[in-house]
């Protein structure tokens, strides 16, 4: 990514909800370890083994360490749009302007157009879609026919950056 930036954005997970859950189910493992495996009192009525419950819990702890490092990253520059999500996406993904239709801000529905947050794909002909939350984004429709929403924290910005690049189109 050699281009000039005119406009840059990194989103987290930030939702209250998200982290509550992700921190009762690892409470509820390291409670579960510590009746079980240090206090030797089993967990539950039906306990697993000890291996098992290691397992979930290091799994959980593994996935709460994924959310913390999750992040949205969009790039603008005059050639185009480069965007990934790390660490799932360790390259930025390029998107040429001369690839592009329409470029428009608009509001959506995460849950009901792409069943939620994430990087998600719509079976209602809306495409894809990088977003982490809110439900303001980035419209893109490519020449051939594919769409790409991209969520933003800073709709008005992205907006001014796309009609001076004069790919404001809706």
């Amino acid at each position: 990514m050699k281009n000039e930036v005119l406009f840059s954005e990194v989103q987290r997970f930030k939702q209250w909800w998200l982290w509550l859950v992700l921190f009762g189910i690892n409470g509820m493992f390291l409670y579960g370890v510590i009746q079980q495996i240090i206090l030797g009192t089993k967990f539950g009525d039906n306990p697993m083994s000890n291996t098992g419950l290691l397992i979930f819990f290091a799994f959980s702890l593994a996935l709460s360490a994924l959310f913390v490092y999750l992040r949205l990253e969009t790039v603008l520059s005059p050639d185009g749009i480069f965007v990934r999500f790390y660490p799932v996406i360790l390259k930025y993904r390029f998107f040429s302007w001369s690839n592009v239709r329409k470029a428009y801000i608009r509001q959506y529905k995460p849950i009901l157009e792409y069943g939620g947050w994430g990087l998600r794909y719509s079976f209602r002909g809306k495409g894809r879609a990088f977003n982490v939350s809110g439900n303001i984004g980035l419209q893109l429709e490519f020449i051939n026919g594919e769409k790409l929403l991209i969520g933003t924290q800073n709709p008005e910005k992205l907006r001014n950056v796309l009609e001076d690049l004069k790919m404001y189109k809706v």
